[in-house]
């Protein structure tokens, strides 16, 4: 009864978690649950529920988020402002570029970047993301005790140190094909868009697209030259409507701004200068006065000090370079 009160579980899954020790082997079962949280420690993992509060939000959003993922790292709050970065496993020079370029210039935003761990135009864009200074995040198809591939041992140590490694597979899990196209469903969903370098048509980056658009989020898609037949998929995207053709991170700024708003407001908002120490009355002046230029005489009216005795005070507050005197008797703040 207890576990039907909570919002997600109905009835039947009630019955199955309420059932688990009851049936047939509990003791086996107690003895599995053991050893995955003695693996999770081992690697200095912890497990982050759908109910917890770093779950991130967006994920919470799609219809079948994982109840539970195993992570390395920390999630963050700047996280639901992340985006995906997906592609072919064997992309060229120019993918590469494109990849490490869109990566930098978001990072450089406060944007955190999303992809998959694998070869290819994932690992070209984690590495830009921290090489700029960056969060990221990884989405792998293993335990995230089973690192794949196994020359991405370092850069993967690094992301758990400046973002998070997240998987919704037990400790152990081997990076099997059938893991990939589940694991895909959390890259998009952890998003607000994908952006999609160089993929074939039926490469593991056209399901995540796809999967993306399920969940109504954005797809962004860079094109690739039309002699690359091998890695059209961006082209079909883009030809069938389905991502937005994207040349440069304005397009992804421009369709991502409502989301982004608050998140770039901040970056871009200038630091405010601070106020050398004021008199009562020179705040009192410097309360009235406003971005735009005042008039001394209304500048006395609202204060309520006499023009002359305004000018006095008026002129000291130029000396301390928080006033500024304009022609016309007229004042601004500096």
């Amino acid at each position: 009864r207890e576990l039907c009160s909570v919002e997600g579980i109905e009835k039947k899954l009630a019955l199955t978690i309420a059932n688990f020790f009851r049936d047939s082997g509990p003791a086996s079962k107690k003895k599995f649950v053991d050893q995955q949280l003695s693996k999770l420690n081992k690697v200095d993992g912890h497990v982050v529920t759908f109910w917890d509060k770093e779950y991130p939000s967006n994920l919470k959003k799609i219809y079948d988020p994982p109840p539970f993922l195993f992570v390395r790292g920390e999630f963050a709050d700047e996280d639901s402002y992340s985006v995906a970065i997906v592609g072919t496993r064997d992309p060229s020079t120019y993918g590469i570029q494109m990849a490490e370029r869109f990566a930098a210039e978001l990072s450089k935003l406060g944007i955190p970047i999303v992809s998959g761990l694998a070869r290819g135009i994932d690992t070209a864009s984690h590495a830009a993301t921290l090489k700029a200074g960056g969060r990221t995040i990884a989405v792998i198809g293993s335990g995230i005790d089973v690192i794949y591939p196994p020359e991405n041992k370092e850069l993967f140590e690094r992301i758990t140190e400046h973002g998070a490694v997240v998987s919704e597979f037990l400790m152990g899990a081997k990076p099997d094909a059938g893991n990939f196209p589940q694991r895909n469903r959390i890259i998009s969903g952890i998003s607000l868009g994908t952006i999609v370098v160089e993929t074939g048509i039926e490469g593991g980056a056209m399901i995540t697209a796809s999967l993306a658009l399920d969940q109504n989020r954005s797809v962004f898609a860079i094109p690739s030259a039309v002699s690359e037949k091998r890695k059209s998929g961006t082209n079909l995207l883009i030809k069938e409507g389905k991502a937005a053709l994207t040349e440069s991170i304005d397009d992804i700024i421009t369709e991502l701004q409502p989301q982004l708003k608050r998140l770039l407001h901040t970056q871009h908002e200038p630091p405010k200068k601070a106020l050398p120490e004021l008199t009562l009355f020179e705040q009192q002046l410097y309360d009235v006065l406003a971005e735009e230029p005042l008039h001394i005489d209304l500048i006395s009216k609202r204060s309520g000090l006499t023009p002359s005795d305004a000018l006095v005070q008026l002129l000291g507050m130029e000396f301390k370079g928080v006033v500024k005197q304009l022609r016309g008797k007229m004042f601004v703040r500096a």
